[in-house]
């Protein structure tokens, strides 16, 4: 995986510049995939919120045959212990933490961060916002898991001990189990980290529904 700096969209806010949230996509998609939803979460103006939505280097992924595709980490199987090639994941967390950075470097401070993502950059926001070192305001998940499957992350973060989580899932989820989620989740509490845990009626997707839920949550979290 490169370390050049993540390439990325970037959607500035209308007022001034106060918040951040950088937003990972799935497996093969890319930023622009969910910098749409920016208007339907309903956020202020005056939060002053900048989206960033960056691009995932292209890697051959072993579960897809090897084709060449936009990823944040090579999948090598199902099983959920040896699902994620951690090489990657660790790779991918070193650029996402790059970016984080370059956020707080240009005026945020880290808790008016919030790092979200959905599948594969879900697995991403969870691993590398339970480990960043500095405090973010919110943590973002959904329809993903834990890299480390049935285990927590090594080196977490006691900067993000207190940091509160969003986790959501789709109840039809055909391309990563609700069991995996809640798995996810279910280890997550029982470290004594505040999450919520939400599911839908879908399949491995976002509803609408769901992202005035999430644009609530965000506005709780960036308005303290």
């Amino acid at each position: 995986m490169s370390q050049q700096p993540l390439e990325r969209i970037t959607i500035e806010p209308q007022s001034q510049f106060r918040a951040c949230v950088i937003w990972l996509h799935g497996l093969g998609d890319s930023g622009a995939g969910f910098a749409p939803v920016v208007p339907l979460l309903g956020l202020p103006d005056e939060l002053g919120v900048r989206f960033i939505f960056p691009h995932a280097p292209s890697i051959p992924v072993t579960i897809n045959q090897g084709y060449v595709m936009p990823a944040w980490y090579d999948i090598k199987g199902m099983d959920v212990d040896n699902r994620a090639d951690m090489a990657g994941v660790l790779a991918s967390e070193l650029a996402i933490a790059a970016l984080i950075e370059e956020q707080i470097a240009s005026g945020v401070p880290s808790d008016k961060i919030v790092l979200a993502g959905f599948s594969q950059g879900g697995v991403m926001s969870l691993f590398t916002g339970l480990r960043f070192p500095k405090r973010l305001a919110g943590i973002m998940a959904l329809s993903c898991y834990l890299p480390t499957g049935h285990a927590m992350p090594d080196n977490l973060s006691e900067a993000n001990r207190s940091t509160p989580l969003l986790q959501q899932h789709g109840e039809q989820d055909e391309v990563v189990p609700l069991a995996l989620g809640r798995a996810a989740y279910d280890l997550i509490s029982k470290a004594g980290y505040s999450s919520e845990w939400h599911t839908y009626p879908m399949g491995h997707s976002v509803l609408p529904n769901q992202l005035q839920e999430i644009g609530l949550w965000l506005k709780a979290r960036l308005s303290l």
